[in-house]
């Protein structure tokens, strides 16, 4: 009988950065069908609920090994939490949120993030004027000591909340502190040493891409 490599046991193959996004809306859906007391589901009911092909819905999860059991279905309970420690949120992961402005300010607020096992555990700024205030039940701490205060914490994800002019330095910073993911929100491109991820968020680029879709899609209903 051939045993199926567990996720921690065994190497992963490369998988595509697509497949990963999707495992986030598979773990969406799993967490409301379990919510709604929903105990079993087939890759139809999750293109169904997703949107996402029953087809590809089995090819992403082919690369983590084998998953339900054929004319049952999958069990929702053990699938969210498989999916969850394939993306290693089944336990709490740290985060430094670096930039105390609004879009920090919306970030530290944000209720979805504790959801699904990510806690931002400091924030970091550098202005004078915001240092020591308390908000969302955390001190405002000066960006020089983030390499001291992150040795107790040991956070190796960082969120970027910062002006294009102040990202590098932020992100110098952090990756100096011990942090090896980076999720940045400046547009601009970080230059990083080898094993440290950055993924960027860019709100004009998604608008502008929506712009494009809506006006092709009024376009072809000339």
């Amino acid at each position: 009988m051939v045993q199926t490599p567990t996720e921690e046991s065994a190497p992963l193959p490369k998988v595509p950065i697509p497949t990963l996004e999707r495992l986030t809306t598979y773990l969406r859906c799993l967490v409301d069908l379990g919510a709604s007391d929903v105990h079993t589901i087939s890759s139809a009911q999750i293109e169904q609920y997703t949107s996402i092909s029953a087809a590809q819905f089995r090819k992403d999860l082919s690369y983590f090994g084998e998953f339900g059991k054929p004319g049952v279905g999958y069990q929702v309970a053990e699938l969210e939490a498989r999916i969850a420690r394939i993306l290693q949120i089944h336990k709490l992961q740290p985060i430094l949120l670096i930039g105390a402005g609004n879009l920090g300010m919306a970030l530290a607020a944000y209720p979805g993030l504790t959801e699904h096992k990510f806690r931002i555990v400091a924030l970091f700024d550098s202005d004078p004027n915001k240092i020591g205030k308390r908000v969302h039940g955390m001190d405002i701490i000066d960006f020089n000591r983030m390499g001291e205060i992150n040795i107790a914490l040991q956070a190796q994800m960082a969120i970027l909340a910062v002006p294009t002019s102040a990202a590098q330095a932020a992100a110098d910073c952090a990756i100096q502190s011990g942090v090896r993911a980076l999720l940045n929100f400046a547009p601009t491109a970080l230059k990083v040493p080898p094993g440290v991820v950055v993924r960027h968020v860019s709100f004009l680029q998604e608008l502008a891409v929506l712009s494009y879709h809506l006006t092709e899609t009024e376009k072809r209903g000339q």
